[in-house]
């Protein structure tokens, strides 16, 4: 329904776009309001669409049920290679991110949409922007495990951390 949606819409603005230009002096606002009319309905189709899929999502509670538990799984994770950061080597570090992360970041990634479907663009940014800086900071600790730089890898795994952590009670705030 949203692509036939499109479609129409696609067609009542180039058919507005068509009418508009074939008389120079004056416009023709039959068949002008017919073509609008057409991009309307589509415009109301792709809305349907876009709002079924919303509740669908909304209904099953996958998508937010899966954020939930990836970040949960995230910040467990942070908590636990942060506090193993002496012991560990630096070369180590980035061994145990390639063991702990990459599954639960997909998952969050894959999902991600579902924040914004179900509580709206705004929460979406607020979690997203801070859990973005996460992920920036996780690869910066990869890098410097990489790189053999220690007191980077410290300093931006607590920074991490304080990233995941914010992005977690941003979202655990939605439900409340």
């Amino acid at each position: 329904m949203k692509y036939f949606g499109l479609l129409l819409i696609s067609l009542g603005f180039l058919g507005g776009a068509l009418v508009s230009v074939l008389e120079v002096e004056a416009l023709d606002w039959l068949p002008f309001t017919i073509a609008l009319s057409i991009g309307v309905v589509g415009v109301v189709l792709v809305r349907v669409a876009e709002r079924r899929l919303v509740e669908a999502e909304g209904a099953s509670g996958a998508g937010i049920q899966t954020v939930e538990t990836s970040l949960d799984r995230l910040v467990e994770h942070i908590h636990r290679l942060n506090a193993e950061k002496e012991s560990l080597g630096v070369y180590e570090v980035r061994h145990r991110i390639d063991e702990l992360f990459p599954d639960d970041l997909l998952a969050f990634v894959d999902a991600r949409e579902s924040i914004g479907h179900v509580h709206g663009l705004q929460a979406y940014a607020d979690v997203m922007s801070h859990f973005a800086a996460g992920e920036r900071y996780l690869n910066r600790v990869w890098t410097a495990s990489a790189d053999g730089y220690i007191d980077e890898v410290h300093t931006y795994l607590d920074k991490c951390e304080t990233q995941f952590v914010e992005a977690q009670t941003q979202f655990r705030s939605l439900a409340a």
